[in-house]
């Protein structure tokens, strides 16, 4: 699979929604656009095909004043997984996950990680003012930003689309990742593809980004953002049927996950709650995994009368109610609170050496 590099774009390609891009573009494309600050924003939609409000952001930023005005900086474009945005799937049934397969991955190599690495080196040499990756959820949750590498720099370029910033080392392969290794790299999390608010969002804050002049060298202050570190992924059972359901009771044979779950999203889940009744004869419904790879989960959940109790005080993120994304991926997240107070007090280097948590029991002591 090679690459496809472009120095302009396609004429109608703006006019094109999501799911027809694969009308004009045979796969993962780099555009390049040349701006009044010559240094590159880098900018990624679309690696998830029914996350769309990454290139409905770009199409409006690029088809309103700067239709005639020339960008304030240059800007290279990546549209991932046009194949899957024309089916409004995350990827093809057989296709890997685009966003697994950077510089980095862990999983068996294929086509696109050969065809990422050679993108990832191509704009490498560009020296890119900054790197920003659009995507949604699939459940409920507030808009939020992703960074990989605890800096000034990615703090800042985070905190300026909102106040919720995650700090997460897993899972390996991801396109934020592999670029925070020679410039600032930030996750935006838009909500659901459905809510135009996340297409509004993204747009004004590629609009501001593109006017910056550099990205300041102190971390921001404690009150302009709540930063989180991921500490451990949920997953169910692999060997278990489950359903989201409004009746926890209406399958015994089936492992039953409220239907209104991802209200959890970012909020303090207190030791005791429910978060799904267990088939009998199952000791591990739920199972969470260190992202050191150690088995968290006799710290997180406990079995009682065949319901799925949390164990510890515990704040879930990316909570999806979709069954699919819970096979391919995980249930959830599990995070605890980053004290900014601390790194402006000069702890910032000792933070970054330290390794993520290895339990719920260390998280809370932490805090």
């Amino acid at each position: 699979m090679d690459p496809v590099i472009l120095d302009h774009l396609p004429s109608r390609l703006l006019e094109c929604p999501a799911h027809r891009l694969h009308e004009q573009l045979s796969g993962p494309t780099l555009i390049h656009l040349p701006g009044r600050r010559p240094q590159p924003l880098f900018v990624s939609v679309l690696q998830h095909g029914n996350e769309t409000s990454g290139w409905e952001a770009v199409r409006r930023l690029l088809r309103g004043r700067y239709d005639r005005d020339p960008l304030p900086r240059s800007l290279i474009l990546m549209v991932g997984n046009v194949s899957a945005a024309a089916q409004n799937q995350r990827q093809l049934p057989g296709q890997m996950d685009l966003n697994r397969c950077w510089p980095g991955s862990t999983q068996p190599p294929g086509p696109w990680h050969a065809l990422l690495a050679t993108l990832t080196e191509h704009v490498k040499r560009r020296q890119p003012f900054a790197s920003i990756d659009i995507h949604n959820n699939t459940g409920r949750n507030p808009h939020y930003a992703a960074i990989n590498r605890i800096s000034a720099e990615s703090l800042e370029l985070a905190a300026l689309f909102c106040r919720t910033v995650i700090y997460f080392t897993e899972p390996k392969g991801v396109q934020s990742d592999a670029f925070s290794e020679f410039c600032p790299a930030v996750t935006l999390e838009c909500g659901l593809s459905a809510d135009p608010g996340g297409a509004d969002h993204a747009m004004v804050y590629l609009e501001r980004v593109l006017h910056l002049d550099d990205l300041p060298s102190c971390l921001p202050e404690p009150e302009r953002l709540e930063l989180y570190q991921m500490m451990a992924t949920v997953t169910v059972d692999p060997d278990l049927s489950f359903a989201f359901s409004t009746n926890p009771e209406a399958d015994q044979d089936t492992l039953q996950l409220p239907a209104d779950l991802d209200h959890l999203n970012f909020t303090e889940v207190a030791p005791g709650t429910c978060m799904a009744r267990a088939p009998a004869g199952s000791p591990r419904p739920l199972r969470a995994n260190g992202h050191d790879g150690k088995d968290l989960t006799a710290h997180c959940f406990t079995l009682d009368q065949g319901q799925v109790l949390t164990r510890q005080p515990m704040m879930p993120a990316m909570l999806t109610t979709d069954p699919q994304i819970v096979r391919s991926d995980c249930l959830c997240y599990l995070m605890e609170r980053i004290n900014l107070d601390a790194l402006q007090r000069g702890r910032q280097r000792e933070l970054e050496q330290t390794p993520l948590p290895e339990s719920l029991d260390a998280a809370s002591g932490a805090a």
